[in-house]
């Protein structure tokens, strides 16, 4: 009986009341049933792709500088097509992230498939919604290669900004369709007339192709779906060739493993069918296909031109690389170009806050990476901060974004060092040379910094940077530029109300504080944007600190001669505020080789030694803090100073108070 009675209790198993006869055991909602997969496209009934041919397909990316209303243009376009239902809280619908509705930026392009009937024809329109901010353009350069057009969006009000030139030179030489887009129309201080001669004078589009529309408000939004579907011609491919899919992003889910995101350039792909992966060469089953719409829509096959998703049962986080491509089980194919990886600008240290949690975050770093797959790894290990890694970022913001993703989505606190950007050495040393096998060596990490004897040159990363201002705030720009030791290459006047001003800037320069210094010194009105530009000579030098004259490996950095002294000082001072007081004085400097060009000294603890003496001979007060001052020095050349991991962290944030 008592093995009857545990039978009854099976989960799913019915019971008498309270439950009702014909329920399954009450369970808490939202979880799954007995034998269901918990968070899949279950009960969705699947749709057939076979009516949409390749003629009735537009791939297009939405591109635009920070803030000027992609999100909410995609919001209206998902509207309109009936894709979401018309609400009140359709803000950002396409940012799924928390980060991105926290900061209110989109970081992550998400894809959306629309349904729509212009002049009786069926048309299915992949959208692509990409982020703005520079940290972020190897998302768009990616969106892009699976799209066959842009609608370049520009803000009514604050008009052509950094960002905006340089996606539309991406979309350029991607040799895209571009349609001009103004929005914010409904603004007061709105001048769309004004904006529309800027596009002109600048990307060479002349002023009636540009669509005037409200995003916020609808307006003339449908004239927008309109354009894209005459100007944006549909992809270039057949159903009748073999399957080549190019893997374009990737998610993990921890129930059904990696969920890729695919294009079609050729071929046809369903449940059932076997894979393979040009990169990795694995065999897989594919369990499902499906489109977007934003949610994951089941569907009985993807064809040739169409933008879907795919789960083929890939449970590690390495299978999935972005820009592999993916061609049936025996009929292999020309893999696609890919994707060129991306360059990172910014290294920085993460270590575990415990060494207990390494492998936790290992694993949380693999997963985060696959959907970010611009961060570059390399394992690494410090002396006061234990095993770790260096991480490569393609900016500060994108520093800061993917350290509270790997807070909010895994639960990860990590420890982050101080930005470093990669330099470069010209050895002349033949042993080095013979060492390393080759003559040119990238420094990530200050404790790899040769020694001057043995370079020929050091070499500093270099960027181009736009800076679009209002012309008032120029002279306070420039000012700025020089003292971070930039170039001036160009200055162009696009109309009386914006200047762009073109700088060639030491990265290092930049990667802190710049972006922060420049909206300050331009009540917010200039913009920044920069691209990559080589190296160049630089008088580089690597600076020690000195804690008793010990140095601490993770405080050493590199830095430019010229600006040794100020920060060498900063570091000291900021010591001096962290490490506790001794009984003893401990000295901090700041040093280039031998030279100390820095000092702050942590004065001891002291006991009142002549406490006791009430008047009496001057000789005894002498004696007794002579024998005191003789106790101190002993104590300090063999008392140890051990700077706390609490001390480090502090001084390691990116604190710009300088």
């Amino acid at each position: 009986m008592a093995l009857a009675g545990r039978a009854v209790l099976r989960w799913g198993a019915r019971l008498p009341s309270p439950c009702p006869a014909a329920a399954p055991l009450c369970r808490p909602a939202g979880l799954p049933a007995a034998g269901q997969r918990p968070y899949s496209s279950r009960g969705k009934e699947k749709l057939d792709m076979s009516t949409y041919p390749v003629e009735s397909i537009r791939n297009f990316s939405i591109i635009a500088h920070v803030d000027h209303g992609k999100s909410t243009l995609a919001d209206r376009l998902l509207e309109i097509t009936g894709t979401i239902s018309k609400t009140d809280r359709n803000k950002q619908v396409l940012d799924k992230l928390q980060v991105e509705r926290e900061r209110g930026i989109t970081v992550k392009a998400q894809s959306a498939s629309l349904f729509y009937n212009h002049e009786g024809i069926n048309y299915l329109l992949n959208l692509i919604d990409t982020p703005g901010h520079v940290d972020f353009s190897y998302e768009v350069s990616r969106s892009l290669s699976a799209c066959q057009g842009v609608i370049l969006v520009v803000d009514a009000n604050e008009g052509i900004q950094a960002q905006t030139v340089a996606n539309f030179y991406l979309a350029f030489e991607a040799q895209l369709s571009i349609i001009p887009v103004i929005n914010k129309i409904d603004l007061k201080n709105a001048d769309p007339g004004r904006v529309e001669k800027q596009i002109e004078k600048l990307f060479d589009i002349p002023t009636d192709e540009c669509i005037r529309i409200s995003a916020k408000q609808g307006t003339n939004v449908e004239k927008v779906l309109q354009k894209v579907i005459e100007k944006i011609p549909p992809p270039q491919c057949n159903t009748s060739d073999p399957l080549k899919a190019l893997v374009f992003d990737s998610t993990f889910d921890h129930y059904r493993g990696v969920i890729a995101n695919i294009a079609l350039f050729g071929g046809e792909i369903a449940k059932g069918q076997k894979i393979v992966s040009a990169h990795t060469k694995k065999r897989y089953e594919v369990n499902e296909v499906g489109i977007l719409t934003p949610n994951e829509q089941p569907t009985h096959k993807l064809y040739a031109g169409q933008v879907g998703y795919l789960i083929a049962g890939m449970k590690e986080v390495t299978e999935a690389q972005i820009g592999d491509t993916l061609f049936l089980y025996k009929q292999p194919v020309e893999p696609l170009p890919g994707f060129k990886s991306a360059k990172p600008m910014v290294f920085a240290g993460m270590y575990p806050i415990d060494q207990t949690e390494y492998n936790n975050l290992k694993s949380a770093l693999e997963r985060l990476t696959l959907n970010d797959s611009s961060v570059t790894v390399h394992r690494d290990s410090s002396l006061a901060l234990g095993a770790g890694w260096r991480l490569g970022f393609l900016g500060l913001l994108h520093m800061e974004v993917f350290n509270q993703r790997l807070e909010q989505e895994y639960n990860m606190s990590v420890i982050l060092t101080a930005p470093t950007v990669p330099y470069k050495a010209v050895l002349s040393s033949a042993k080095l040379i013979k060492e390393y096998g080759k003559d040119q060596i990238t420094i990530i990490n200050p404790a790899q910094f040769p020694d001057k004897f043995s370079v020929s040159e050091y070499l500093e990363p270099i960027v181009l940077g736009t800076i679009v201002t209002p012309p008032e705030y120029i002279g306070k720009i420039i000012t700025l530029c020089q003292d971070r030791r930039a170039v001036q290459k160009d200055m162009l006047y696009i109309d009386e109300n914006r200047v762009m001003l073109k700088y060639l800037f030491p990265l290092n320069e930049i990667v802190v504080d710049f972006y922060d210094a420049l909206k300050s010194l331009s009540s917010g009105y200039a913009s920044f944007d920069y691209e990559d530009a080589g190296y160049q000579s630089a008088d580089l030098i690597k600076m020690d600190i000195l804690v008793n004259g010990n140095p601490v490996e993770e405080l050493a950095t590199i830095i430019h001669n010229d600006k040794a002294h100020a920060a060498g000082k900063l570091l000291c001072e900021r010591l001096k505020e962290t490490i506790p007081r001794q009984l003893f004085e401990i000295a901090i400097q700041a040093a280039i080789g031998k030279k100390i060009i820095a000092r702050e000294t942590l004065k001891a603890y002291r006991k009142n030694v002549v406490a006791k003496c009430y008047g009496g001979d001057i000789t005894r007060r002498m004696k007794l803090l002579k024998r005191q001052a003789e106790g101190k020095r002993l104590m300090r050349k063999i008392g140890n100073v051990e700077v706390p991991r609490d001390a480090f962290i502090r001084v390691l944030k990116r604190e710009t108070d300088k």
